[in-house]
């Protein structure tokens, strides 16, 4: 049940019928696991937050660098050298008390993954390197637990959902559905070494959080089975269809 805090906070999103009392519950009760509280996990958290959903991990080892600040607008220079995934989880609690943030100092790796994602109903994929993103997949296939994608690089993001169960009972595709293998020139690929536009994170991290939104309350059309590739630069979004393949696991 809603609080009246809670009932006059959501207020505006409660006048929507798709969303509406049950909606909003069905928010509350949800647990989410953000991986990586950088460029796409700033505006991740911050909408989630914002939304009323009731439990929100959060998995980062890194420090806030004053490099980080042109694309990471939930820090500010004080927070350099701090913990990314305390002072993150400390700021959404200041924008919304009701819910419970869950931080996360530490590094995603084999030994780890199962027993945190396991915990959760939603994985949010906000990383920036590929040895992540398929330890990310390959657990969530494994757990049963679907996974949103984003990813960014210079002008250019990408947005999936993957491992999705549909209302029929049938699964989409996976991250290996579209890139199989890992090759090795692709774990250099980040920001760090190409750059980024700053505003391009916030783009693709807002329609992220839509897409966990959408799978809470069961609306809309969730971006399953194909990729979304959006070109800041030019302003357009294209569609590539992803169709789901048997797989063995193995990098």
């Amino acid at each position: 049940m809603l609080s009246k805090e809670e009932i006059s906070r959501y207020s505006k999103q409660l006048l929507l019928p798709e969303i509406g009392m049950q909606g909003q519950e069905n928010l509350k009760k949800a647990k989410v696991l953000i991986i990586g509280a950088g460029g796409l996990g700033c505006p991740v958290l911050q909408y989630l937050g914002a939304a009323g959903v009731g439990t929100i991990g959060i998995i980062d080892f890194d420090f806030v660098d004053i490099t980080n600040l042109h694309r990471q607008v939930l820090y500010t220079v004080d927070d350099i050298g701090k913990a990314k995934s305390i002072i993150a989880s400390e700021k959404i609690s200041l924008s919304n008390p009701t819910i419970k943030l869950e931080p996360f100092n530490l590094k995603l790796e084999s030994s780890n993954a199962q027993e945190i994602i396991f915990k959760y109903d939603i994985i949010v994929d906000c990383t920036d390197n590929f040895e992540t993103r398929y330890l990310i997949n390959d657990t969530c296939m494994l757990l049963g637990k679907p996974f949103v994608y984003g990813g960014i690089h210079k002008f250019e993001g990408q947005l999936s959902v993957f491992n999705f169960v549909k209302s029929d009972g049938s699964i989409g595709p996976n991250y290996r559905d579209v890139f199989p293998k890992m090759v090795q020139d692709e774990m250099e690929v980040n920001c760090d070494v190409s750059g980024v536009i700053g505003v391009l994170p916030g783009i693709i991290g807002t329609m992220q959080a839509n897409e966990v939104i959408k799978i809470i309350t069961d609306i809309g059309e969730v971006c399953s089975g194909k990729l979304l590739i959006y070109n800041s630069l030019n302003n357009t979004l294209s569609e590539i269809k992803i169709n789901r393949k048997e797989y063995v696991g193995g990098n």
